[in-house]
């Protein structure tokens, strides 16, 4: 075990439960570091359920485009913890994060607190200790009670698209959840807001209301669409004439437009060509990305490989229209592999896919107890009238997939399946 596991471990052991929502504890402990989140470069806070990863990539790219330094603070990594933080660019060193780790775990003093709030107090040490001109910071689960909600005046918020998801922790309704996320919201601070269902804005205004902020809205206030090849982004600033997005599928292109309303609301220093270049460079692994590495080795020819790291309905939802466009552009036949944890939806997540799939491969995710098991996860799949069959492990399913020459075969389900993807793979982040 390593120094960082080790003390990532002892960190665990602090509170009985994984989740628990509140702000005291992280308040308490940033208290005693001297509150390193009032020492921050400007932020821009991101919630929502679906796409604030992206968001945040999009965002990194157009700023590192235009030559400014950026922290990044995103969950949950898919092989190492060093993923969630990035300093001026770069992942955290292993020094640095043990230093800081380390650091917190002795201000707190062994008083119960959440692996989530001693990390990210660890977290904003490490960004309120090396300059930069930007922090764009990720909210875990939920906003409101969130522990990246402890900065005070952010210089944006941005709330993606709302879903029902984690409703043991946010509420089981749409506009209940969008409430919660919509807490980060800051009086005197702008806000960008992407698409939501209905309910969901309906609850995200009234709590602007409240704070006497007027976000703008996607579909309302800006808009992003493809036309001859290109995207094309048009706000109250003007239109844009773009490349497409680097990142595949179509709800990308709604991620892109939300962070160049964003870029362009915030007033950051980005010009039209640093966009156009971030769009080309952007990098998110694990969001409908095609695999090349250690596991090509188990296609037959012809077959290509992607994976997905998207795990609700929503998610579910979003990689079905992409995998649906990819068809009509270029037929395959199309084979899932999937892995997903048992708090999820696998019958909502599946239920977007009709009878496009010949073939749906269900299998594990190793190490982890919460997952469903492949078999249970199979005839959830057959009562759904698909082709399903439980599998030992990944490369078990590529291997039954041989039987399908000429495929789009697609690893999806979970972020954690996405991580053990890329480990054995041979391309971890970096």
């Amino acid at each position: 075990m390593s120094r960082t596991d080790a003390i990532l471990k002892r960190l665990l052991s602090l509170h009985p439960k994984l989740i628990d929502l509140e702000l005291t504890r992280i308040e308490r402990l940033l208290e005693r570091l001297g509150r390193p989140q009032d020492r921050l470069p400007p932020v821009i806070h991101v919630a929502g359920t679906n796409g604030k990863g992206s968001t945040v990539a999009y965002l990194r790219a157009f700023l590192e485009a235009a030559g400014q330094r950026v922290h990044v603070y995103t969950s949950p990594q898919l092989v190492r913890f060093n993923e969630r933080i990035r300093l001026n660019g770069e992942l955290v060193s292993n020094r640095q994060l043990n230093q800081a780790l380390e650091t917190c775990e002795a201000a707190n003093a062994g008083v119960p607190i959440t692996y989530f709030e001693i990390t990210t107090a660890a977290a904003l040490l490490l960004f309120s200790e090396v300059a930069a001109d930007y922090l764009l910071l990720e909210v875990g689960l939920g906003g409101r009670f969130d522990a990246t909600n402890v900065v005070a005046h952010p210089l944006g918020t941005i709330i993606t698209p709302v879903s029902i998801d984690h409703v043991e922790y946010l509420g089981n309704s749409v506009g209940v959840i969008a409430k919660e996320k919509a807490g980060i919201l800051k009086r005197g601070s702008r806000a960008v807001v992407g698409i939501q269902s209905e309910e969901g804005l309906a609850a995200i205004e009234n709590e602007a209301k409240k704070l006497g902020l007027t976000p703008i809205v996607a579909r309302q206030d800006f808009d992003g669409y493809v036309q001859n090849g290109r995207m094309v982004v048009q706000d109250g600033n003007g239109l844009l004439d773009l490349p497409l997005p680097r990142l595949a599928g179509p709800h990308q292109i709604e991620n892109a437009a939300l962070a160049i309303a964003a870029a362009r609301h915030f007033a950051l220093p980005v010009t039209d060509a640093d966009i156009a270049r971030g769009l080309r460079t952007v990098d998110w692994p694990a969001r409908l990305m095609p695999l090349k590495g250690k596991l090509s080795a188990f296609l037959s020819k012809g077959q290509e490989l992607w994976l997905d790291g998207g795990h609700n309905d929503a998610g579910g939802m979003v990689l079905a229209e992409a995998l649906r466009e990819m068809h009509c552009a270029r037929p395959k036949p199309l084979i899932l592999i999937m892995g997903t944890f048992a708090n999820k939806d696998a019958k909502g997540f599946l239920s977007h896919f009709g009878d496009l799939p010949k073939a749906v491969f269900t299998v594990p995710i190793p190490g982890d107890r919460a997952a469903w098991p492949a078999k249970t996860l199979a005839d959830l799949a057959l009562a759904q009238g698909l082709n399903a069959r439980p599998k030992r492990s990944v490369q078990g399913a590529l291997k039954a997939a041989a039987d399908y020459p000429d495929a789009r075969i697609v690893i999806c389900g979970a972020l954690h399946l996405a991580g053990h993807v890329l480990d054995i793979n041979g391309t971890p982040p970096g």
